[in-house]
């Protein structure tokens, strides 16, 4: 993750720069989305001042990537104000845009300060571990969850391979990196980019009973919407609170508030999928 984190730079104008970086292999050949989210953040951060930090993203998902291929990253420098600037990112595969995002970085100054709480009641990752084990999971789950850089664990049960009859429209997952990964800031926020897009999909399906080994199930996300809040390590545990609002004409939305495991709200989430069942609606 880290080596497809570290971008190089290109041909840098007055008004616009360019960067490359490589590709997750992936068991499916498509590009994860987690993984453009946060080499966009990367990009446009670089061109921005150091006192600097990304407090909204708002980015549209294309064209399906090619995992097996690097990508090529062009941002606009839109605005710089006195306390906030605007930059635009594409990602490009191949002369053709597969993601384009707008982002803004703010310099931070003290005010008004509140957030939601914590949700009560769940279970501890550890506890998680012990009561919902990894064995009989599918095959593709098992290679796509042994190569991912991120730990994941669901605090109701996964929904790989099946739901729990109690149907819901949320969920609470834990979610940390692997392995320590250092003390920069920005390299700290584009991981928890990446990892924002993991698991936020799974409350529709959950609401509707369906499990990711579904024959024929189609999903797909559409759009990516994310606001940092506060400063967080994301090589130690975080919750992510996960609800759908709603679902129809084929698509779903999703929102997730992500919170330290002391109860700290770091960011949240939003996304809407496309989502294709056989002989459901």
């Amino acid at each position: 993750m880290l080596d497809v984190l570290d971008l190089s730079s290109g041909d840098a104008r007055t008004t616009e720069d360019i960067f490359t970086g490589a590709s997750h292999p992936m068991p499916t050949g498509r590009i994860f989305g987690g993984q453009v989210l946060a080499q966009a953040i990367i990009a446009a951060d670089r061109t921005t001042d150091d006192d600097r930090v990304p407090h909204s993203m708002h980015g549209y998902f294309l064209r399906p990537g090619d995992a097996g291929r690097g990508v090529t990253l062009s941002v606009d420098r839109i605005h710089d104000g006195r306390s906030f600037s605007t930059r635009r990112t594409q990602v490009f595969q191949d002369g053709v845009p597969i993601f384009s995002m707008i982002a803004s970085f703010e310099r931070e100054d003290p005010g008004l300060d509140h957030q939601s709480g914590m949700p009560e009641g769940i279970l501890t990752p550890e506890e998680a571990i012990r009561q919902w084990p990894a064995a009989g999971r599918h095959p593709l789950s098992q290679r796509l969850l042994a190569s991912s850089p991120i730990e994941v664990v669901h605090a109701e049960g996964a929904i790989y391979d099946a739901v729990a009859p109690q149907r819901s429209a949320q969920q609470n997952v834990w979610m940390r990196a692997k392995r320590p990964i250092g003390d920069d800031p920005a390299l700290h926020r584009a991981v928890l980019a990446y990892m924002s897009d993991l698991t936020i999909q799974e409350s529709v399906l959950r609401a509707h009973g369906i499990a990711w080994s579904q024959p024929g199930l189609k999903v797909a996300s559409l759009d990516h919407a994310m606001w940092w809040h506060r400063p967080a390590r994301v090589d130690e545990w975080l919750l992510y609170a996960q609800n759908s609002p709603s679902a129809r004409a084929g698509r779903g939305l999703s929102s997730g508030r992500i919170f330290t495991r002391d109860g700290d709200l770091v960011a949240s989430v939003g996304q809407e999928i496309m989502v294709r069942v056989p002989d459901r609606t």
